[in-house]
């Protein structure tokens, strides 16, 4: 694999890692939401990765494939007092676990930095090549 493809597949690395970051962000956020704008529960969101050829070499970078919501029923808090209590007292929350996000969120960053490493190791490896024939 040449030098240079290195700098698409970190970069497409880096592109999904960014999208999965952003993804993470938004379960946070909405993790003690009760409704969403459009009034129904946030479903949280999870990033689904698939692998690519690079420009037709035998290099394979990452894209990100689909974002998919999670589909199993709302967590119920009983909570009589809240505006969107139902007639139990129960209002429908996120099944957003903030453990289980911040440790994706780790995740992701350390990916991208691999990457973002990974990018200047070859980027100094060509530098010091050009000067090979000084």
């Amino acid at each position: 694999m040449s030098l240079f493809n290195i700098f698409n597949v970190s970069g497409s690395a880096m592109s999904a890692q960014a999208q999965r970051l952003n993804t993470v962000a938004s379960n946070l956020a909405n993790a003690d939401s009760a409704a969403s704008s459009s009034g129904q529960v946030y479903r949280p969101k999870q990033v689904v990765f698939s692998a690519v050829p690079v420009n037709g070499v035998d290099a394979t970078g990452v894209k990100v494939l689909q974002v998919v919501e999670d589909q199993s029923a709302p967590k119920m808090v009983y909570d009589p007092k809240h505006p969107l209590a139902d007639d139990k007292g129960y209002v429908a929350m996120p099944n957003v676990n903030p453990v289980e996000e911040m440790v994706n969120m780790l995740s992701a960053t350390r990916a991208y930095q691999s990457n973002v490493d990974t990018m200047n190791a070859a980027k100094t490896l060509l530098l010091k090549t050009l000067t090979i024939g000084q």
